[in-house]
C-alpha cells in the first residue's frame, strides 16, 4: 500500500497512474508547490482549499479535486484530512480540465481509489490490477464539475481588492462602494469585473461569501455564527442562499448532518 509517500520520490514508476495516501492534521498548509503528473485528490473527512494565481477552489468531504499538470498551487486543510490521490501522466488520459476543477466522486469511484491504494506501485498492467486501472482510466472521464470555484482578475488593484474581500467577506459590500475605492464609474466597474472574474459582481460576492463559509462550518463554527459574520440578517436567509446555490442546507451539503 502506497502510504505516506511523496509523489516526487516515486514519480518516474512507470505506470500511468499512481495512487498514494496521505494523512494530514488539521490547520495543514502545503507551500506553493506542482507536479509533473495531473492529480486527483479526495477525502471522506476535511474541507482542502486549493490556491493558485488565479483562483481558489473549496473542496468539501466526499468530493474530488482535479489539478492539471505543471500548476503550481498551495493546500489549506481544515480538520483532519485523509489525502487520496491519483498521479495520472500528461496525456494519459484525453479530455481531462486544463484547469483546476472540483469535481463529483460517486461511491462506485472512491471504491476504486480505495482499491488502487492496495496495490504496489508498480502494479501488474494486466489482470485484475490492470483491469481496475482501466476502470479509473474511464470513470475519470465521467467526473461532473461542481460549482465551488472562485476566480481572481490577473493583476491590478482589483485583483488585490478581491483577495482582500475573501479575507472577511460581507454579503452587504456594493458595486458603488468598490467602484469608488476603484476610482471607476459604476458602468465601467462591472464591465470589467465580469471581464475580469466570469461572473456578475453580485454573483462572484455571493459565490466568494458561500465557499469561505464552508472550511468554517467542517471546522465547527455554528451556522448562526458565520451567517451573520457573513452580513446575512439570520440564519435562514443564509440557508435559502446555500441551497439555492447548491441544492441541500449547509449541514447536509457538507455531510455534517443527515
Amino acid at each position: 500500500m502506497a502510504r505516506e509517500i511523496h509523489i516526487d520520490s516515486v514519480d518516474d514508476v512507470p505506470r500511468p497512474i499512481i495512487a498514494i495516501g496521505n494523512d494530514y492534521p488539521d490547520n495543514t498548509a502545503i507551500k506553493p508547490h506542482h507536479h509533473r503528473r495531473g492529480q486527483l485528490i479526495s477525502s471522506a473527512s476535511g474541507v482542502i482549499v486549493l490556491s493558485t494565481a488565479g483562483g481558489s477552489w473549496v473542496m468539501p468531504p466526499q468530493r474530488g479535486m482535479w489539478i492539471p499538470p505543471a500548476t503550481e498551487h498551495r493546500v489549506q486543510m481544515v480538520g483532519a484530512v485523509s489525502v487520496q490521490s491519483l498521479y495520472i501522466e500528461p496525456d494519459a488520459i484525453p479530455g481531462l480540465p486544463s484547469h483546476c476543477q472540483v469535481v463529483g466522486v460517486s461511491p462506485f469511484m472512491r471504491g476504486l481509489i480505495t482499491e488502487a491504494l492496495s496495490l504496489p506501485l508498480e502494479y501488474e498492467l494486466e489482470g485484475r490490477a490492470g483491469a481496475l486501472m482501466q476502470l479509473i482510466h474511464y470513470e475519470m472521464q465521467q467526473l461532473p464539475a461542481l460549482p465551488l470555484s472562485l476566480r481572481y482578475p490577473a493583476r491590478g488593484p482589483l485583483s488585490a481588492r478581491c483577495r482582500q474581500f475573501v479575507q472577511k467577506p460581507n454579503i452587504h459590500q456594493t458595486i458603488g462602494a468598490w467602484a469608488d475605492a476603484l476610482s471607476m464609474s459604476r458602468r465601467s466597474f462591472t464591465r470589467l469585473f465580469r471581464r475580469e472574474t466570469g461572473m456578475s459582481f453580485v454573483a462572484w460576492r455571493q459565490q466568494a461569501c458561500l465557499l469561505c463559509a464552508m472550511p468554517r462550518l467542517v471546522a465547527g463554527e455554528a451556522v448562526t455564527t458565520v451567517a451573520i459574520d457573513l452580513g446575512y440578517e439570520n440564519p435562514a436567509a443564509f440557508t435559502l442562499m446555500f441551497r439555492r446555490a447548491f441544492g441541500k442546507a449547509p449541514l447536509a451539503y457538507l455531510g455534517l448532518r443527515d
